[in-house]
């Protein structure tokens, strides 16, 4: 059995803006949610802990230039998607 997303209406409004401004990337975020949902610890989601102010915030990558940043609740296989963009935006 694999993970439940549970989306907020705050994420969904985020990633519709972030869809508007990159819609050649849409195929790859949503194989990347895809991923997520079954395998969270998938190597090409590069799933890490921040650090700091962050530190309860996981992030996965969808390429090199941007990531979405997570609320896991590994133990009840919940994972609650909070922002998406660059770098310099989720962190």
């Amino acid at each position: 059995m694999g993970y439940s997303l549970i989306f907020t209406d705050a994420y969904n409004q985020r990633a519709a803006r972030w869809l508007k401004r990159h819609p050649d990337l849409r195929a790859q975020y949503l194989k990347t949610l895809q991923i997520l949902e079954a395998n969270p610890y998938h190597p090409s989601l590069r799933l890490h802990a921040l650090s700091g102010k962050l530190q309860e915030i996981y992030a996965i990558s969808i390429n090199l230039s941007y990531r979405i940043t997570l609320e896991c609740l590994i133990e009840d296989k919940r994972i609650i998607p909070i922002n998406i963009g660059s770098h310099d935006v989720v962190y």
